[in-house]
């Protein structure tokens, strides 16, 4: 039975080896204090506004896991409540190797990763399918993409962890990075102008003129 949160994953033969290794002692203080968490606080609901990836868990009745990445606009992953987190599903290759797993095994896991900030967070829970739930659908729409959502997944936390940052590489996406290229593009052209200025026509250094 489970007494805390984090009892989700530290199972009793995780606590024999982390009595085993050490480091046991750190973590039952941790359980006896505040813990791990089970409600979504406003910050960890700002975390999740901000993303545009995630990673989904699941495993088939045998056990098999499966990780599946998720990508969309910052917010499709949403908050419908402090235990409920939901996005929208659409078609994609077929395989349906989620979707089959969530038939015969609810235990999930959401894999969640800031890589511009070295942040991650896990958590722990189960999930469902909901196919017909046109007002569910509809709250987790984006109105800028233009497929229609076949499905949501909706996602119920029994527990959550913010991981340390340690040996996360930092990567920026597309979309990030995006904005400060327009800068510099913007710069290189300012400069460039100002020197043709200064100098004879016919003589920018052809390296440095931009198209």
């Amino acid at each position: 039975m489970k007494k805390t949160p984090s009892d989700v994953a530290f199972t009793p033969a995780v606590k024999r080896i982390q009595a085993a290794k050490g480091s046991h002692s750190a973590y039952a203080r941790l359980e006896r204090g505040r813990g791990w968490r089970a409600d979504l606080t406003d910050d960890l609901a700002d975390f999740v506004a901000s993303l545009d990836m995630f990673y989904l868990g699941t495993a088939s009745a045998e056990g098999q896991p499966y990780i599946q990445y998720r990508g969309g606009p910052p917010g499709f992953l949403k908050v419908l409540d402090e235990r409920t987190l939901a996005f929208a599903d659409f078609e994609g290759n077929r395989q349906y190797l989620s979707l089959g797993n969530l038939s015969e095994n609810p235990r999930a896991f959401l894999f969640l990763m800031d890589y511009a900030h070295s942040q991650r967070v896990k958590l722990w829970g189960t999930a469902k399918v909901v196919e017909d739930d046109p007002a569910l659908l509809a709250q987790l729409a984006d109105p800028a993409y233009p497929g229609e959502a076949a499905r949501a997944i909706v996602f119920t936390v029994e527990a959550w962890d913010a991981n340390c940052p340690q040996h996360i590489h930092r990567r920026f996406s597309q979309r990030q990075i995006a904005p400060r290229i327009a800068e510099l593009k913007a710069r290189i052209a300012e400069l460039e102008g100002e020197l043709a200025k200064r100098l004879p026509a016919g003589t920018l250094p052809a390296a440095r003129r931009t198209s």
